[in-house]
């Protein structure tokens, strides 16, 4: 394996096996080696973190343990989000995404992962953060102007609101297509919403939201 390969790797397994500072220290010597930063996000960390998504659904990793693999992801990206951004800002823009959680609910790791993609292929994106209200969803795709407002829910209770925060955009005359994406929402829960898009996982996501910019 060459040079390149074995960094990966390591950051793969810290991510992997739940080594934060091995992360954070993997990711920076592959940048010190000149590795590209969407390589090392998209072959060390998010392959790691789909390993564990993996891992889940076998019941070989459980809750706890996908929790501390997305801090070892977050440990990694702190450190490629500034090289990403130069590198999105060096290409030409892709779109201007809002993304956010919605209002009631407080997990953000899934919402992370998309972030960061979409930031790495050169979309312009607009984080709110999580248990974002309905009206700033609507006021932020205003102020940017935003080709595409993206919403995260993981809870059955709060996804409801998707529905709300696509109606509350074209009241407003936003033009902005719509993608929802989170553990309990449906391809056939997004078209009876009104949703121009459905992300199935963090990959299909970016997908559909190149899609929806026609490219």
């Amino acid at each position: 394996m060459n040079e390149s390969g074995e960094s990966l790797k390591k950051i793969y397994h810290a991510v992997l096996n739940f080594d934060l500072r091995g992360a954070k220290e993997a990711t920076k010597e592959a940048l010190e080696k000149g590795i590209d930063p969407l390589l090392i996000l998209n072959e060390g960390s998010i392959k790691a973190l789909r390993e564990a998504g993996s891992k889940f659904e076998k019941g070989e990793y459980f809750l706890p343990e996908i929790m501390v693999c997305a801090e070892a992801f977050q440990e990694s990206y702190r450190i490629l989000e500034p090289e990403l951004t130069r590198k999105s800002e060096r290409a030409d823009s892709l779109g201007r995404i809002v993304i956010g959680t919605v209002v009631g609910d407080m997990h953000d790791i899934g919402k992370n992962l998309v972030k960061a993609l979409l930031s790495g292929v050169g979309f312009e994106v607009y984080d709110l953060g999580r248990d974002v209200p309905i009206q700033k969803f609507v006021e932020k795709a205003k102020e940017v102007d935003a080709d595409i407002v993206a919403m995260s829910a993981l809870l059955t209770v709060t996804m409801q609101f998707m529905g709300t925060i696509i109606a509350a955009l074209r009241k407003a005359g936003s033009k902005a297509k719509t993608i929802v994406g989170g553990a309990p929402v449906t391809a056939d829960f997004a078209k009876n919403i009104g949703a121009d898009a459905f992300a199935g996982d963090a990959l299909l996501g970016v997908e559909e939201c190149k899609r929806l910019v026609g490219k």
